[in-house]
């Protein structure tokens, strides 16, 4: 169990710069201990330049006889834009280079992002289209070299209500042309119950070292299935890869539902990513502040909607995570929100500079957060993007690419800055 690591406020351009890689005037101060009272306060800051950081980093490496440092850009990265979708969702590359891309009313393309010819892949379930609902997350089985299968999330209307569904399919591209067809289409996992509303669906997909899916699903803006262990509501869940409930998971001797379960009390969790070392994190939006960054530990409650370092959107306000430490605290929760969707942690050769650290698009903060995962856990940069950003993938040559949220986004691939 872990106490609350990080909290950031973001009140004014005044930052710390932490490490090499400098915060910028964007980026919120931080502080360990501040409630949400005190945040309303502004903290004490230093502003010190990237540039002065590397001087003084290398006038200091010389002196001990070791080789300068790297020298990064500022940027880092420049922006190119490759397509435009229409409510895109999410995104995954095939082995060919190729790339499939959600869009929320209901279609999944397929684009050559080397010729840009954009096609369409039929035989998508229909979906529950509406508020945050529709098709959700595609990615790949990973043994789809041999077995052609895959994944996707999506809303469905049901008995009750709606609630998120997981299909698979075998994918059957055509020879010529960039189109193709889902074959043998299977529904293999729903949340239950369904409930009224269009909201929290969570549904994103991540399969692991090991072939286990692994399914964030939101708890539908109902907040005590969180709770509750009996609903898969709230919940990050460990399946194997037919949807049935893997063995190991920490609930598994209470049967039903809660046999899924790897861990409970979250609110919407909208990005799921390994590091280095096998750790699994969640980011999850918060009500009215207190959007969250957690390390995913077996069988642990993370107190939604007990506790939260965010307040009720009537203003009332809800304990904070120190208040009761029997729950596993974020480690790093931002106020004001972020509204965070999308989330990789880049291992790629292309950027030597971002190895190992974590990447998650903003919606409300329309920009590209770098987080750090080592040691402190906290946030290392902002890079403003002017568009809300609902997905971050990393691409087979290590370029980083997004997708912008809404109608007419933009597919943008971020290399690196040679300038």
């Amino acid at each position: 169990m872990r106490t609350s690591r990080l909290s950031v406020t973001c009140l004014a351009p005044v930052v710390i710069s932490l490490s090499l890689l400098a915060c910028d005037a964007s980026t919120p101060a931080a502080s360990n201990t501040r409630t949400k009272a005190q945040a309303k306060a502004l903290p004490v800051a230093v502003h010190v330049s990237p540039r002065v950081l590397l001087a003084q980093q290398a006038s200091a490496q010389r002196a001990e006889g070791m080789s300068p440092p790297r020298r990064i850009p500022d940027p880092p990265f420049v922006s190119n834009e490759v397509a435009r979708f229409d409510q895109p969702w999410a995104m995954t590359f095939l082995p060919d280079g190729r790339l499939l891309v959600t869009e929320k009313p209901g279609h999944l393309r397929l684009i050559n992002v080397a010729t840009r010819q954009t096609g369409e892949i039929l035989g998508v379930p229909t979906v529950a289209y509406g508020g945050q609902g529709g098709l959700g997350d595609v990615i790949l089985h990973p043994q789809y070299a041999s077995n052609g299968l895959v994944y996707l999330s999506y809303a469905e209307e049901g008995s009750g209500g709606r609630g998120a569904a997981i299909a698979r399919a075998r994918l059957q591209l055509d020879a010529s042309g960039n189109s193709g067809s889902l074959q043998n289409l299977q529904v293999i996992w729903r949340q239950t119950p369904k409930v009224s509303g269009d909201a929290h669906y969570s549904h994103r997909l991540l399969f692991d070292r090991e072939g286990k899916l692994w399914v964030s699903s939101g708890e539908r803006q109902k907040g005590s299935p969180a709770q509750d262990l009996q609903s898969n509501l709230g919940k990050i869940l460990r399946l194997n890869d037919d949807g049935t409930p893997a063995s190991g998971n920490p609930f598994a001797d209470q049967g039903g539902r809660a046999a899924q379960v790897w861990s409970y009390g979250h609110r919407n969790v909208l990005g799921l990513a390994l590091d280095a070392t096998g750790r699994l994190w969640a980011h999850e939006m918060g009500p009215a502040g207190g959007d969250e960054l957690n390390l995913i530990e077996r069988g642990s409650n993370y107190g939604w909607p007990i506790v939260s370092n965010g307040d009720n959107y009537d203003g009332s306000p809800i304990p904070d995570h120190p208040t009761r430490p029997e729950f596993n605290a974020p480690e790093i929760s931002w106020t004001p929100v972020i509204a965070p969707a999308g989330f990789v942690i880049y291992n790629g050769d292309l950027f030597p500079y971002f190895q190992n650290y974590g990447f998650i698009g903003g919606l409300a903060s329309q920009a590209l957060i770098q987080v750090q995962l080592n040691a402190t856990p906290s946030e290392v940069r902002r890079y403003p993007m002017g568009r809300r950003i609902r997905e971050v993938e990393q691409g087979p040559d290590g370029a980083l690419w997004l997708l912008e949220d809404g109608a007419d986004a933009r597919l943008l691939k971020l290399t690196p800055n040679r300038s």
